[in-house]
């Protein structure tokens, strides 16, 4: 530890061990004399020349020889003296110099050592800066002291660096798959078809809202953020695919809530209050989102099967409060969204139950801007139908292909399908003949598929509308909605004559009337009726069931 005492850093650290052997390594390699620069040689002489000029030489070298056998209490006296000139100086390069300039008033000589006429320091003027080694406009560099702050950084600060940034990575991570957050990324499904109704409809109508939840690009964006997307539909028409789409356009985070796994036992956000662990995840999930706090999309679906209790919580959320009461890792916690990129989005069919359980509360329905999916918005009657065909493209390998290639020539030939000789095809790519008459044949049976599954569209959600005390037949159950609609396409082929078709389509209608519960014959006979195939037993015995039904 002596050894340490000889050769303190200036700034009052002792050196390591290390650097102290690497020193002496490298001057005894070199000969039997350790080096000295010439600024010590120029201090010193400073120094007792400044000693001789106040009187004072007699007292410094009494104080020395009162230390006679102690080299290492000498060299400690030898540095205050020095220090204490030093302080006194207007050269502020010198105490870069005060370790080696007291070895050599400790050596008596400078002939024991070998000089290097070497300036290890240099001086900038005029500089500007708040840089704490800048004093005043200056900077002064002194090549040992930094050799040594830049070796104790590589050796101490870089590792530490390397390893908190190793430790943050660790944390990071597992916090990341704690939180499931890549679960949360919106995928947008490989058969997701951009159609007119998305673009000419869905997408201005979609807009318009997300636009006051979550603000415009701009000086000009409004800062009363309000609102709610409410949208309705039987299931199979692509509400949670459509919204995916359009978060991961937004590059919003994609948080979907499940209705069904919260269920109407669950009236609060607070997870603890959850009765099973199901429905407490889903709690958890929406906590998170409300704890992200920023480029979120909150996506309730299916709320036909929350309690209105537990919808009526977002009302603050949707109207210019902002504001929403959560419970996150078991404490309470209020969290206001004004100006935040947060999107609440909600999802229902409302034709599934009678009316009674669906209840969406009256301030929050106030707030929402409502689109029924399942049935034609404003009119765009023609767009609506020809989504159904679009959708399905991806489904038939046939038609696949032609998708593939060019849009414009799908329409070209829908048309072409509907109406035969109606007048020429201007198409886009290039197609055989071959290929053409299979996308007509195939596009042919599509659209009488399309009108069996939208009749049935029609009358399902005509009935589910009806009042119970209103009825005059048993209630119609089957769907027809997109889902419907790719399941029949995938399952058509060219060479399919109209009988095939038919069958294909009643086969299809035959497995959706399986998962009825009750009233199987009676939505069979109805679906025979919408395709114009009932027989006149089969209207005989349909007679019979609505006179039974209505008395």
């Amino acid at each position: 530890m002596k050894i340490q005492r000889f050769f303190p850093d200036p700034s009052g650290h002792a050196l390591v061990l290390n650097e102290m052997a690497g020193y002496l390594f490298e001057e005894l390699s070199r000969g039997n004399t350790f080096t000295l620069g010439t600024e010590a040689v120029e201090l010193r002489d400073a120094f007792l020349q400044d000693l001789k000029q106040r009187g004072a030489l007699p007292d410094f070298n009494t104080s020395l020889e009162g230390l006679a056998g102690l080299p290492a209490e000498q060299y400690s006296l030898l540095l205050e003296w020095l220090t204490a000139f030093c302080d006194r100086s207007e050269d502020p390069g010198r105490p870069a110099s005060i370790p080696e300039t007291a070895l050599l008033l400790l050596a008596g000589s400078a002939d024991e050592f070998g000089l290097v006429e070497a300036t290890t320091g240099i001086e900038i003027k005029a500089l500007r800066g708040e840089h704490p080694l800048i004093e005043g406009k200056d900077y002064r560099s002194d090549y040992p002291t930094f050799m040594r702050k830049l070796q104790q950084y590589e050796r101490e600060k870089v590792p530490r660096f390397q390893k908190f940034h190793r430790l943050k990575r660790e944390k990071v991570d597992a916090y990341r798959q704690e939180l499931r957050l890549e679960t949360f990324q919106p995928r947008v499904m490989s058969a997701f078809v951009r159609n007119k109704l998305i673009d000419q409809v869905y997408l201005p109508l979609i807009g318009d809202n997300l636009a006051k939840q979550l603000g415009t690009a701009g000086e000009h964006t409004r800062t009363d953020r309000m609102g709610l997307l409410l949208l309705l539909s039987p299931p199979g028409y692509g509400k949670t695919t459509l919204m995916e789409y359009i978060a991961n356009r937004l590059g919003l985070i994609f948080m979907k809530i499940n209705g069904p796994t919260i269920g109407h036992r669950v009236h609060a956000l607070d997870p603890a209050d959850a009765p099973n662990q199901a429905a407490r995840k889903e709690l958890e999930k929406l906590n998170l989102a409300l704890e992200m706090g920023d480029n979120v999309m909150i996506y309730v679906d299916d709320i036909q099967h929350c309690h209105p209790e537990f919808l009526q919580k977002f009302i603050s959320l949707c109207d210019a409060q902002r504001r929403i009461e959560g419970v996150w890792k078991g404490v309470a916690k209020s969290y206001d969204f004004r100006s935040r990129r947060v999107a609440v989005v909600m999802a229902g069919n409302p034709y599934t139950e009678s009316g009674e359980r669906f209840q969406v509360p009256d301030m929050l329905a106030n707030r929402a801007d409502i689109y029924n999916l399942g049935d034609i918005i404003g009119g765009q009657g023609e767009v609506f139908e020809l989504s159904y065909l679009e959708n399905a493209l991806t489904s038939n390998p046939v038609l696949s292909r032609l998708a593939n290639k060019s849009m414009a020539d799908v329409y070209t030939l829908i048309r072409q399908a509907a109406q035969p000789g109606a007048g020429t095809m201007d198409l886009k790519a290039d197609h055989s003949p071959g290929a053409l008459n299979e996308y007509l044949s195939v596009l042919k049976k599509l659209l009488r598929i399309r009108e069996v599954v939208l009749r049935v569209n029609r009358q399902y959600i005509h009935s589910a509308a009806i009042a119970e005390k209103d009825r005059t037949e048993p209630p119609f159950r089957l769907q027809g909605s997109y889902r419907n609609m790719n399941k029949l396409a995938e399952k058509v082929i060219p060479i399919m004559n109209d009988a095939e078709l038919e069958t294909l389509i009643l086969s299809h209608y035959e497995g959706e009337l399986q998962t009825l519960t009750s009233g199987a014959e009676a939505n069979r006979l109805k679906l025979h009726e919408i395709m114009g195939i009932l027989t006149e037993a089969e209207r005989q015995r349909w007679d019979a069931i609505r006179q039974s039904f209505a008395s």
